[in-house]
């Protein structure tokens, strides 16, 4: 293993920015995920959703309207709303060691690996986990 596309999960989970708060909510439930790429139709990566942003926008909408209202509110709330728009993303060919200083020195938990400006795959720090034990059971 020596690029990106070695060690990334092909073909992620991913939401269309017209999504609602409450359909990325239901999501990350259902597989027990922390970050979902938002795509357009063409799979071009427009945004990222992570566990931090969720959780952030339930609370303002709990503190704001209070519990009774979080699911009405969630599904009011588009997910172009919320997404992150500035993120770091790596290239299919881009070398393990460097995504794995730049996740240890940036404190990330996913990236985005993407090809042509296409979203091809994601790479999360539990990937890098499962490398290591890999490595070490081999040793």
């Amino acid at each position: 293993m020596q690029c990106a596309g070695d060690l990334m999960t092909a073909s992620p989970i991913t939401i269309a920015a017209d999504a609602s708060l409450y359909d990325v909510h239901q999501l990350m439930r259902q597989y027990n995920i922390r970050h979902i790429p938002v795509t357009d139709d063409k799979q071009h990566l427009v945004g990222m959703l992570t566990q931090k942003v969720i959780i952030a926008q339930v609370m303002k909408i709990i503190s704001v309207f209070g519990a009774d209202a979080l699911e009405r509110k969630e599904k009011q709330t588009p997910v172009s709303e919320i997404m992150l728009t500035k993120f770091d993303t790596v290239e299919i060919k881009d070398q393990l060691i460097d995504i794995a200083k730049f996740f240890l020195n940036n404190r990330h938990g996913c990236m985005p690996v993407v090809e042509a400006k296409k979203l091809v795959g994601v790479l999360t720090s539990s990937d890098f986990v499962r490398l290591s034990i890999s490595l070490m059971e081999k040793s």
